[in-house]
């Protein structure tokens, strides 16, 4: 999926930006809308006419998973009906523009934790290669591994890059100035010896009557240039300690040429560390930052040259009563999350073009977008505001949490997935956010199985514990749109146990002959069919755009995951201690079978399944043959969806020839 030409279409309108309804957004409200209300007559026709009393113990469980999956449909919708398409200009082609000197500072902060120091350098380096003012620039290492190669790597890319030809020219700049200075304050010292001769004799001249006037005027003129002083002394003195601010300024500033650095916090026992969140946390209280915005990159993701300029002008908004620039109340600026490495075919479905595109969009339009951990800009003063307003009622709560304090200050500490907890905080104190479909930075996706699960365990284990610690249908501040969309997010992931019903129902179908809807017949036909059909005409509106490919093995993964989905309620529910677990950067190698024998075993039995039905029919001990040919539709279907990640459990990268 492309994004938006926004920068070859900056010209095409007026203003210096501008929001859009998405393609094909009427089309997806019209069919939603049948989808929805043949959606709630299939199921008030399944719970009036359908259920199987003689098997309540599946013929329940099918219909709640139904019901389950509706309202998450409806939510679905919901969260589309408004999905926007954003235009911006450039920080430096906005109208009226914005003078260089009046651009704010940008830190970035690269987290990394036991990355190889080569996969942080390359990003690093396109970190400093941003087109962006290098005085009002930084970038940080923000090594949590405390990593002595890591170290040595800043070190030793510092000293390349105050050697870069840009700097240079800034140091002979600032080098040039700072001269000048010199030799302003050399002059200035030059007249203070007859400082006191010229007071006098300016103070003689006014008694003599020949040029008192002339005199008198001459000293008041001198002493009425601001700063108004009492003497000449008093003057030069003034004028001298200016110029030895000006000076110790200017030799400030190239010490601050050093733009590039490491930040390793310490990690004292019996303190907890917050993981992601205690790292970025440390940066911002540390002292040693003082950015006006703060640019994140996880260690992997490397910004393109214009990253800071097009989405910084997200941050200001043309006053036309002061004819300046105000700061407004968006607190970051979301942009798009892709993979330079991904193998041909996306084995592990990690292409998320559907969140970064169509509901990153919707939640755009409704004031809701997603802070995702990386690739985003935030403001400083709103992540501060907000995270020591949390800091204080954890206080309050408990007093011995003061020695946490900068490592809880800022990013949400509250959850594993820090980024959600931290955006769903920000939009409850009444900060707002944007998506930026545009692509601006690239990372490293997992390339095994193994790193691919514990992502997506992680995921869904940090966003059931937001719901549990901070549920957004009951946090005060959040608009009813907003507590919708995190909801929606946090109920998806107990999709799990639904999709196990489904599954399972024509594996019991083929060994049992029990089946959980009471009638499969035209009746059946007539409720399920057309729903269905309306269903998927919907789900491929709201995905108009995003190669069918892609779009057909994110449905794979979020069938097949679910005993991960299981695992990660269940964990979460049962008090479990949860660690966040870095994903890595380095493919490792192996067969992964043993980590999704449950969907081997689903897969087996449900081949077995239709094996067992086929050789009833053909030796003619089949009943109800066609009950038996439906399920063995929706048994293919699911063994189509269960491949994805038995298939992915055992790929391996093409060998180089």
């Amino acid at each position: 999926m492309t994004s938006v030409s926004i920068i070859d279409n900056s010209a095409n309108f007026s203003g210096n930006s501008r929001s859009l309804l998405k393609k094909r957004t009427l089309l997806f409200r019209y069919l939603a809308e049948i989808n929805l209300i043949f959606g709630i007559w299939y199921l008030q026709w399944r719970i009036t006419h359908s259920i199987n009393f003689d098997a309540l113990w599946i013929s329940i469980p099918l219909l709640i998973a139904e019901i389950y999956s509706y309202f998450g449909g409806v939510m679905f919708v919901i969260g589309l009906w408004r999905p926007l398409v954003r235009q911006i200009k450039s920080l430096d082609q906005m109208t009226p523009s914005i003078p260089r000197s009046d651009w704010p500072t940008v830190d970035v902060f690269i987290t990394c934790y036991n990355e190889p120091p080569e996969i942080v350098e390359e990003t690093a380096k396109a970190a400093l290669a941003m087109d962006y003012p290098p005085i009002k620039l930084r970038v940080y290492v923000l090594d949590d591994g405390n990593s002595a190669d890591m170290r040595a790597m800043t070190e030793r890319l510092c000293i390349e890059d105050l050697q870069s030809s840009q700097l240079q020219q800034e140091a002979e700049r600032i080098d040039a100035e700072h001269c000048c200075l010199l030799e302003r304050l050399k002059q200035l010292e030059n007249l203070t010896p007859n400082t006191q001769a010229a007071e006098e004799w300016l103070q003689a001249s006014e008694g003599n009557e020949f040029g008192s006037e002339f005199v008198k005027s001459l000293r008041q003129f001198i002493l009425w240039l601001p700063p108004q002083h009492q003497s000449i002394t008093e003057r030069l003195i003034t004028e001298r300690k200016a110029l030895e601010e000006a000076i110790r300024k200017k030799e400030l500033e190239l010490v601050e040429l050093a733009r590039f650095r490491y930040i390793a916090r310490p990690k004292p026992a019996g303190v907890p560390h917050h993981a992601k969140a205690g790292n970025l946390n440390y940066a911002i209280f540390s002292g040693e930052t003082s950015g006006e915005f703060i640019l994140t990159l996880d260690a992997d993701h490397i910004p393109k040259p214009q990253f800071i300029k097009r989405v910084l002008p997200y941050f200001y908004t043309y006053n036309l009563f002061t004819g300046k620039y105000d700061q407004n109340q968006i607190a970051f600026v979301q942009t798009r999350q892709d993979f330079y490495n991904i193998p041909q075919g996306d084995p592990f479905g990690h292409r998320a073009n559907l969140f970064y595109g169509p509901l990153q969009q919707g939640k755009d339009g409704m004031n809701a977008a997603f802070y995702t951990g990386t690739n985003a800009l935030l403001r400083r003063e709103a992540l501060i505001s907000v995270g020591l307003q949390y800091f204080a009622d954890e206080f309050a709560k408990d007093e011995k949490r003061l020695n946490e304090f900068q490592l809880i200050g800022g990013v949400s500490s509250n959850s594993i997935t820090e980024d959600m907890n931290t955006a769903m905080r920000l939009h409850g104190a009444g900060w707002k956010s944007i998506y930026h479909h545009e692509l601006l930075a690239e990372g490293l996706a997992p390339d095994d199985l193994s790193s691919t699960l514990k992502q997506r365990l992680r995921w869904a284990q940090g966003t059931i514990q937001v719901l549990l610690r901070e549920n957004p249908l009951t946090k005060p501040g959040l608009s009813f749109w907003q507590r919708l969309h995190y909801f929606k997010t946090m109920y998806s992931y107990f999709s799990g146990f639904a999709t196990l019903v489904f599954i399972s129902c024509p594996i019991i179908y083929f060994f049992t002959d029990i089946i959980p809807v009471k009638t499969y017949g035209p009746d059946f036909a007539i409720h399920f069919f057309p729903a269905f059909i309306i269903n998927r005409l919907t789900f491929f509106a709201a995905t108009w755009g995003i190669p069918a490919g892609e779009v057909w093995r994110s449905e794979q993964y979020a069938i097949a995951l679910f005993p991960l989905l299981i695992q990660a309620v269940w964990s979460v529910f049962t008090g479990q201690k949860l660690n966040f677990q870095v994903t890595p950067k380095q493919r490792q190698s192996g067969i992964y079978i043993r980590l999704v024998w449950p969907q081997v075993i689903v897969f087996i039995l449900t081949i077995l399944g239709i094996l067992w039905s086929l050789y009833r029919f053909a030796i003619g001990h089949l009943n109800y043959p066609e009950v038996h040919l439906l399920n063995g539709a929706w048994a293919i279907y699911n063994l189509l969806l269960l491949w994805a990640i038995i298939r992915a459990s055992v790929w391996q990268p093409p060998k180089e020839v």
